[in-house]
C-alpha cells in the first residue's frame, strides 16, 4: 500500500482514504457492483475476436490485389488499339449508328438550312415503267358488278367495291393499263368530305398527312421544317365529328381559316366501315385517291409528331437514292409469320382471322424468309414516304386491299405485296431514321367505334 492513501476491501467494497482526508477525518467511500458475466457473451467476443484475426490477412491481400490492378490500369496506353477499318462504326439495337468513341451520329442525313431553303422538286421523270397508267375500278365504270348479290361475310362494301378472289390475282400483274379496286368504289360508299376540302386537297403537290377518328389521339404540330416548306407543303389532318368535340373540350377548336396551327383539317362524314383503324387506312395508304394532284406525300400516324423539313425528307429518302417508297423496316421482328403469333399474342387480331390471311399467303407461295433484297422482309408503317407515280399507286391499292380482306394489321399484308409485285424502289431504313424522322408519344386515348358496318 502506498504511503499517501490506504485501502481494504471488506465483502465487495472498497475504501480509499487520503491522507486529506484521514487529516480531516472524513472518509469517501465508493461502492463498486459486482459484474456477473453471461457465458454466452462471453463466447460471442471470443468468436468475434478470432473472426477479426482471420479476416484481416484477407482483406490486405485484397487491398493489396485491388491496388497492382489500379497502377496497372493507369500505366496501360491511354487509347486503346484501333478496331478493323470495317468496325469503325456500329449498329445498337434501335440500328442507330455510332463512332468508335461511342458518340450517337445524325441517323437521317437531312441537308442543311442553306441547302434546304433552295431545294426544289425535282423535274418529272420520263415513265419507263412497266405501269403507265391505272384507273381505279367503280360502280359508274362497272356497270356489271352486282353489288346486292354479294352474300359472303367479308369487310368490302359499297365504298371498297367486293373484290373477286380472280380479280386479286389479276390486280397484281403488272400492265401498262393496270385496272384494279382501290377504294371510292360507289359515290354513296362514304368518306365524304366538303367542296371547300377538295378544292383545298387539289391543290396540294406536296402533302403531310394524318388522321384521327373516332376521338382518338391529340394533334402534335410539326416542327424542324423552314419558312420554304410552309409555303409548298400541306399539313392535313383528317377529323371526324367525335374528334372534333373530342378536341373542342381540351380548347383545341378549328379556326375560322379551317386550320389548327400548321394543320388544315379535313373533317370527313360517313365514315365506310365501324372499324376506325380500317378508317385510318384510307388517307394512310391510298392517299393519291384524296390528293389527286399531288406529287409526294408524307403519311405520320396520329401517336407521332413530325419533326423535320419535309422536302428534306423527300431528298434523303427518296430522290437521293432514286426511291418511290420509304418505310422503316420493323425494330422487333423480320418475319411475317413471327409477326402473325406476335399480333395473336398481344390481342390485336383473332386466331381465326390471323390463321386465315397466313394460310392464304402460304398457298400463295410466301416463304417464312426474314430477309427480301438484303432487308428485312417486315416493315413498321407509322410513316410512309412516298411518292405518287402510277406504279407506286398501284402498290399502295393492293396493300389497301390486303388490309380490307383480311386483318386491319397493314404490316402482315406488305411483306406479301412487297413479294408479290416485286416493285423496285422501295427503301426500307433503320430504326433509327425513324425516330429522327417523329417524336412518338403513344396512343393518348382509345378511337370509339362506329355503331355498325356499311354495306
Amino acid at each position: 500500500m502506498s504511503p499517501s492513501s490506504s485501502s481494504s476491501l471488506i465483502h465487495g467494497i472498497s475504501i480509499s482514504v487520503s491522507d486529506d482526508e484521514e487529516a480531516s477525518g472524513r472518509v469517501r467511500v465508493r461502492v463498486r457492483r459486482k459484474r456477473h458475466r453471461h457465458p454466452a457473451s462471453a463466447a460471442r467476443r471470443r468468436l468475434l475476436r478470432r473472426a477479426a484475426r482471420l479476416c484481416a490477412p484477407l482483406l490486405l491481400a485484397t487491398l493489396a490485389v485491388s491496388l497492382l490492378l489500379y497502377e496497372s490500369y493507369r500505366l496501360s496506353p491511354s487509347s486503346p488499339t484501333p478496331p478493323p477499318a470495317a468496325n469503325l462504326t456500329r449498329v445498337d439495337h434501335t440500328g442507330a449508328a455510332r463512332a468508335a468513341d461511342g458518340a450517337r451520329k445524325p441517323c437521317l442525313k437531312i441537308l442543311g438550312p442553306e441547302k434546304l431553303q433552295n431545294l426544289e422538286l425535282p423535274e418529272v421523270p420520263e415513265q419507263n415503267l412497266s405501269v403507265q397508267k391505272v384507273v381505279y375500278k367503280s360502280s359508274l365504270l362497272h356497270l356489271g358488278d352486282d353489288d346486292s348479290s354479294r352474300t359472303e361475310i367479308s369487310r368490302f362494301n359499297s365504298f371498297t367495291g367486293y373484290q373477286t378472289l380472280n380479280e386479286r390475282e389479276e390486280s397484281f400483274k403488272m400492265k401498262e393499263l393496270t385496272t384494279l379496286h382501290c377504294g371510292f368504289y360507289n359515290e354513296n360508299g362514304g368518306f365524304k368530305v366538303s367542296d371547300v376540302d377538295k378544292d383545298y386537297m387539289r391543290s396540294c403537290s406536296v402533302v403531310v398527312a394524318t388522321c384521327a377518328f373516332g376521338g382518338g389521339d391529340d394533334l402534335h404540330q410539326p416542327i424542324g421544317m423552314t419558312e420554304v416548306s410552309i409555303k409548298k407543303v400541306c399539313y392535313v389532318a383528317f377529323w371526324d365529328e367525335v374528334t372534333r368535340a373530342a378536341q373542342e373540350e381540351e380548347g383545341n377548336k378549328i379556326g375560322e381559316n379551317l386550320m389548327i396551327g400548321l394543320w388544315r383539317i379535313i373533317l370527313v362524314r360517313d365514315l365506310p366501315f365501324s372499324d376506325q383503324r380500317l378508317n385510318g387506312k384510307i388517307p394512310k395508304l391510298i392517299s393519291h385517291r384524296l390528293f389527286p394532284m399531288a406529287r409526294y406525300s408524307i403519311w405520320v400516324d396520329s401517336k407521332s409528331q413530325f419533326r423535320r423539313d419535309p422536302l428534306g425528307v423527300l431528298e434523303a429518302l427518296l430522290w437521293r437514292s432514286n426511291s418511290s417508297l420509304a418505310l422503316s423496316e420493323h425494330g422487333a421482328r423480320s418475319s411475317l409469320y413471327d409477326e402473325g403469333k406476335a399480333i395473336v399474342k398481344k390481342h390485336k387480331a383473332t386466331p381465326e382471322e390471323v390463321k386465315i390471311q397466313l394460310d392464304q399467303y402460304r398457298q400463295d407461295g410466301i416463304p417464312d424468309e426474314k430477309r427480301f433484297n438484303g432487308k428485312k422482309a417486315l416493315a413498321e408503317a407509322s410513316v410512309i414516304v412516298r411518292d405518287h407515280a402510277p406504279l407506286t399507286n398501284l402498290f399502295m391499292c393492293l396493300w389497301f386491299n390486303e388490309v380490307v380482306r383480311f386483318t386491319s394489321r397493314d404490316q402482315l399484308s406488305f411483306p406479301y405485296v412487297l413479294r408479290r409485285l416485286r416493285m423496285p424502289g422501295v427503301h426500307l431504313f433503320p430504326v433509327c431514321a425513324r425516330k429522327d424522322l417523329v417524336n412518338s408519344f403513344g396512343h393518348r386515348r382509345k378511337a370509339k367505334p362506329l355503331a355498325r358496318e356499311r354495306r
